[in-house]
């Protein structure tokens, strides 16, 4: 196995390095060394609990199957079958707690960053070959120097992963008790930019957070930073905002057993629309901020990416994973559409929606998981970003409750061809793979998917 920790305290906005040291055999891996045979794997994951019974919460394991046993309903996948305390289907992923997996478009290689633990932050990469045989390729890269241990990051591009991380926040109040005076946490977003090919940090950035006086006199602040992702010219690079809002007429709050101070007491009054920084790419530099009012939903995403580049070029961004809102942000002007805004719950003709997982096909059409206020349970639509209408696709099992834990974690929706590969299974229970033809706009129950205590299916790649 390669390796490349990266010890020494670096950071820098305007150093460009690639870790290189390696072992004497050691080459770069941006052929395809997979060892794989011109299949095209599907690859599942799914979470199991931690070791105080968190369902979804103790790590991440993955087994792969092609797309013939993937739409044959009699095949049956058990990830999580284990003999005493040993697991004997599929292959661990490296993380303490759920993975935040990625994949290559022909779905040869998966990559992750490990989150939390003592390997937090640490980049593997996995050649993947079938069932449970995954195999570990390039190098092993040690971002938590400047991401920390609990990054967030996405394929921001075939080949292109990018980290993002929100830290250094200040104390929002100042003095002694009682008399807290209000200040602005500010804070700061650190980038890494990684070479999935030949895995290799390449650059690093930082942001000094700045939302403009009368929006920070007003109390809003980020508190989260998530979803990079690269437009179609690859000059720009567009990273998700997860804002609060404080109530600086209020108190601070402490906790009520401990007496700690948790900080400033926080409102849910927001007339702030969404918000997203660009910066240029690859210099990560010149940060801009962009906003749209036709939503007041964040574009972050808990473990599921937002943000698509459409077939036309122009970016698709959606609220997940609380929102119907799906908008547009110009190749042209690399600003928010103002014009454009698609609604969920409008094109579907009910209330309450909540997009949980997406995935853009091509040509204006996009599949969403979403689960709405009015029925327990979580569905599957099939929408056309063009002319902004969507067509719901039945399930057995879309009225379950026990999805609402699934699809809070639901990380990725497989895509081969025209077929869209979503494994639903609610919490604990056992599931199948649905897959969605996007040309004839059905939906077929595919391979078996069995379930445990505490674990779940979260995403095909």
């Amino acid at each position: 196995m390669k390796k490349n920790l990266f010890r020494i305290v670096l950071f820098s906005t305007i150093t460009a390095f690639t870790l290189g040291s390696c072992s004497n055999d050691d080459n770069n891996d941006s052929g395809d060394n997979s060892g794989n045979d011109g299949t095209r794997w599907i690859t599942l994951t799914g979470s199991f609990p931690d070791a105080n019974g968190t369902a979804g919460n103790g790590g991440t394991r993955a087994y792969a199957i092609t797309p013939e046993n993937a739409a044959n309903p009699n095949y049956e996948v058990d990830l999580f079958k284990m003999n005493g305390a040993e697991y004997v289907e599929g292959f661990a992923l490296k993380s303490s707690r759920t993975a935040r997996v990625q994949a290559s478009a022909d779905g040869k290689f998966l990559y992750n960053i490990q989150y939390t633990g003592t390997e937090g932050g640490v980049f593997n990469k996995y050649s993947v070959s079938g069932a449970g045989k995954f195999e570990e390729v390039g190098y092993e890269l040690n971002t938590a120097v400047i991401l920390g241990t609990s990054p967030r990051w996405v394929k921001a591009a075939e080949g292109i992963g990018v980290g993002v991380s929100f830290g250094d926040a200040l104390d929002p109040y100042t003095g002694t008790a009682p008399n807290y005076v209000y200040r602005h946490p500010k804070g700061i977003i650190k980038i890494a930019n990684i070479d999935l090919n030949n895995t290799a940090i390449t650059n690093t950035g930082s942001i000094n957070v700045d939302l403009g006086t009368e929006l920070e006199s007003e109390g809003y602040h980020v508190w989260r930073a998530d979803v990079p992702v690269l437009n179609q010219a690859k000059d720009k690079l567009y990273i998700g905002l997860g804002i609060r809002r404080h109530d600086i007429n209020g108190t601070v709050t402490t906790n009520a057993t401990s007496g700690a101070i948790n900080g400033w007491a926080r409102t849910n009054e927001r007339d702030l629309g969404t918000v997203t920084y660009v910066v240029d790419y690859p210099s990560l530099r010149n940060p801009k901020i962009i906003t749209s009012e036709n939503t007041m939903t964040d574009n972050l995403g808990y473990r599921t990416m937002t943000q698509y580049v459409g077939t036309d070029g122009h970016i698709y961004q959606a609220t997940a994973t609380s929102g119907p809102d799906i908008l547009r942000i110009s190749k042209t002007t690399n600003d928010y559409d103002q014009t454009y805004h698609f609604n969920l719950n409008t094109a579907l003709g009910i209330t309450g929606t909540s997009i949980k997982a997406w995935r853009y096909v091509k040509d204006g059409v996009a599949v969403v998981i979403y689960t709405t206020t009015s029925a327990a349970g979580g569905y599957i639509a099939l929408i056309n970003l063009n002319d902004k209408t969507a067509v719901k696709l039945a399930t057995d099992i879309e009225t379950d409750a026990a999805l609402s834990t699934t699809l809070g974690q639901f990380q990725n929706i497989g895509l081969v061809g025209d077929n869209i590969y979503v494994p639903l299974t609610p919490a604990g229970k056992d599931g199948n793979i649905y897959i969605v033809n996007t040309k004839t706009k059905e939906i077929k129950k595919g391979a078996k998917l069995k379930a445990a205590s505490g674990s779940f299916y979260l995403g095909a790649y």
